[in-house]
């Protein structure tokens, strides 16, 4: 059996041991541990209102007009160049439709509110880290992207100052690794998935993002994440100061860290399955000097850490607790680091981890409130 196959499999064996316990029910994400999102260009016909944009050249001229149309078709061709939008808009691609950048640069940079781009491929940035070169890069206001792959590209969607911002069903595919790196060994080279920064009120919908660096969540408020599946990446997702966030339903998968969360308060994680994040970093959800976290109904399986803490909760007043969670089959169930009051594990299984608690760097497991848990061993 491959080592995919092996994890795939330990995951599978996870839930069946788990949901075989008499008189116990298993978490709510039991339910999905098959689920993918949708994520890609569909194929349906644009609005009757739309005005077709037949070449590359009529298109960027249509969008520097302030008085363009609202409302643009884009045909099933390949329109070759970097794209700059400045007024509302809404692009409807189809099956086919390309966008593709001139290798230099951003390939769509958004600077406006109201707009749509959907049911396109988007390929082809440039790859300087000092400009972030993406596939996307928007700020603005209400800005939706929909329906699109993101492929061959240094960071796939950037959303920067982005309020009230969507990105839903986009399949972001990280460039191929340098042949010279080792298998599994993650290419540092690359850019983000799917970055927020500062993007309040934003959302992650529905969206596969593969070979990336990270998903991040930074210096972003009331950010929701939600069906998404982040696999053979760096992060699945990294929050920092990234504040009232929620992550439900979504499936973090063979990537080296699945959940990191640091210096963040208030969120929520719910009905995740987060498995395969193995070697030495290997850690299935992490956090760090964060406060008034719930973490319930996931599934963390076959990591190398299932959960590390570090100084969380700092004060006994914003407490973090684990409820209904299934922490099965990782060489290290929990590792706690610094101390620990105000945490609490209530209602979980634990399932064949080899080693249920590990304590570093002055944490203290005595500090723990540990209820109604339920140990294989």
């Amino acid at each position: 059996m491959t080592r995919r196959g092996a994890r795939v499999g330990l995951l599978a064996l996870g839930a069946l041991a788990v949901a075989a316990l008499p008189g116990r029910r298993a978490p709510a994400a039991r339910q999905d541990l098959a689920a993918r999102p949708s994520a890609g260009p569909r194929d349906l016909a644009p609005p009757s209102s739309a005005i077709v944009a037949p070449t590359f050249e009529a298109l960027a001229a249509m969008l520097a007009d302030p008085a363009g149309p609202r409302e643009i078709a884009l045909l099933s061709a390949t329109y070759r160049g970097d794209l700059v939008i400045k007024r509302p808009v809404a692009l409807h691609g189809r099956a086919g439709t390309i966008l593709e950048g001139s290798g230099t640069g951003t390939v769509v940079t958004v600077s406006a509110a109201d707009l749509l781009l959907e049911d396109v491929v988007v390929r082809r940035s440039g790859r300087r880290h000092t400009a972030e070169d993406a596939g996307v890069k928007a700020s603005g206001e209400r800005v939706r992207l929909a329906h699109a792959r993101v492929e061959d590209t240094l960071f796939g969607v950037s959303l920067l100052d982005c309020k009230a911002c969507v990105v839903e069903h986009v399949h972001v595919i990280g460039r191929a690794e340098d042949p010279g790196h080792a298998e599994g060994a993650q290419d540092q080279s690359r850019g983000d998935g799917i970055k927020l920064w500062e993007a309040h009120g934003s959302s992650v919908r529905g969206c596969l993002v593969e070979r990336a660096r990270d998903l991040v969540v930074w210096y972003t408020r009331h950010a929701t994440l939600d069906g998404n599946v982040v696999r053979n990446s760096r992060y699945g997702t990294h929050f920092m100061y990234a504040h009232d966030a929620v992550v439900r339903g979504s499936h973090l998968e063979r990537n080296v860290v699945g959940i990191f969360v640091m210096y963040s308060m208030r969120m929520t994680i719910e009905r995740n399955v987060i498995a395969g994040a193995r070697g030495a970093a290997g850690v299935g959800l992490g956090f760090k000097d964060s406060d008034a976290i719930r973490v319930r109904g996931n599934w963390l399986v076959a990591n190398t850490t299932g959960t590390y803490l570090d100084n969380t909760p700092r004060t006994r007043a914003a407490p973090v607790t684990f409820e209904g969670n299934v922490i099965a089959l990782n060489d290290v169930a929990l590792r706690f680091h610094s101390s620990l009051p105000g945490l609490s594990f209530r209602g979980n299984e634990l399932r064949q981890n080899p080693t249920l608690v590990e304590v570093d760097g002055g944490g203290d497991a005595l500090a723990v409130e540990l209820r109604r848990n339920h140990y294989s061993d």
